[in-house]
């Protein structure tokens, strides 16, 4: 029977988190971590001990920014940023969604830009997010001053090869 560590390990596809010997250098570096739950190497201790509904049912993974300076500050290159992506959709296939109020509709609306034209496109996104979380205009004037100082473009560049988009999209069942 196959264990948490080994379908994490199998999902990720790269290098095995039993790699990881808990020095805490992706703790240290994580911008985020004094916001989650768990810190990035406790997760993966989770992991190796099994914890599999604490682990899906935890903020942390959905904290996560995946700004990968874990892997770059990893002296075994654990990839803790595509962890966390694995846990994040194996927790959406549970059905136990996001403990973070709105960031699965986050989640969700940034995933659907990316179907839509293999790139970010912050308006669409922001639009779909607000729609979905009905948060319609808490940060409306901030978003005003973005537009105005050309730090959101209304139109954002689509990728040349949206087959390789796609197939993407459809190797991952997204």
């Amino acid at each position: 029977m196959k264990t948490f560590l080994d379908e994490v390990n199998e999902r990720i596809n790269g290098v095995p988190i039993q790699r990881c010997y808990h020095c805490r250098k992706c703790t240290a570096g994580c911008p985020l971590a004094f916001a989650m739950e768990y810190n990035p190497n406790q997760i993966i201790k989770m992991i190796q001990m099994g914890r599999r509904d604490e682990v899906l049912g935890s903020s942390t993974i959905w904290l996560c920014v995946s700004c990968e300076t874990c892997i770059t500050r990893c002296p075994n290159e654990v990839d803790i940023a595509r962890m966390m992506d694995v846990l994040r959709q194996m927790a959406i296939e549970s059905g136990l969604g996001a403990k973070e109020k709105n960031i699965l509709k986050f989640h969700e609306a940034f995933l659907s830009t990316i179907r839509l034209g293999g790139r970010i496109n912050e308006p669409i996104m922001m639009v779909q997010y607000k729609l979905k979380s009905g948060d319609l205009f808490s940060d409306m004037a901030m978003g005003i001053d973005m537009f105005m100082k050309g730090k959101l473009p209304l139109i954002s560049p689509r990728t040349q090869d949206m087959k390789a988009v796609r197939r993407i999209f459809e190797n991952t069942k997204q």
